[in-house]
């Protein structure tokens, strides 16, 4: 394997490690209705546990209202049960065919609750991507242990993983500021 190999697996593993910070983001809510609040929502549905998304449409009619239709309409019960055990902290109200989803404003606490866990989410996101890079650190050293680079390769190798995870770092900081941007918005 060849330090650029070593560089572009890892890259690709940072990658993911950005994607599964973005994922966890979606979860937390902000105030404004959105789709993604309720679409991992695992619903017991004859006896499967079912994401919600796979179960129903979810609509957004308004900044402070989510729409649910489930495709099979007894399935509505088990759904407005999932909802209720979810702890988003929303009640859902049903008419029979659709269930709707009222969307409080959030408390000064509450959002304030919500910036400090984005700010962990954001933390373990770093550290995934600072393990990352010390596997691939060890990686670049075994290749010049092994004499397969020489030196001044390994240093250019650890330069460039460094870039890697720096601009990584970056990106990850700027989500985390557009997230706690929309977290504070009233």
């Amino acid at each position: 394997m060849t330090i650029k190999e070593i560089l572009h697996s890892n890259e690709d593993n940072m990658k993911k490690a950005i994607d599964s910070c973005l994922r966890e983001f979606a979860s937390v809510r902000t105030g404004r209705a959105s789709p993604s609040l309720v679409e991992g929502v695992h619903v017991d549905y004859y006896g499967t546990l079912t994401l919600l998304k796979q179960l129903a449409s979810i609509s957004v009619p308004d900044a402070h209202l989510l729409v649910i239709q489930p495709w099979d309409p007894t399935a509505i019960p088990a759904v407005e049960k999932a909802i209720l055990k979810s702890n988003l902290g929303v009640t859902p109200s049903c008419d029979g065919k659709i269930i709707r989803l009222p969307i409080p404003p959030l408390s000064k606490e509450r959002r304030e609750e919500l910036v400090k866990l984005v700010k962990k989410m954001t933390e373990d996101g770093k550290i995934s991507l600072r393990t990352i890079r010390h596997h691939a650190k060890e990686a670049i050293e075994k290749l010049e242990k092994d004499k397969a680079i020489s030196e001044d390769d390994k240093f250019r190798g650890l330069d460039d993983l460094q870039k890697i995870v720096e601009k990584y770092i970056a990106q990850l900081e700027e989500i985390l500021k557009n997230k706690e941007k929309e977290i504070l918005e009233f």
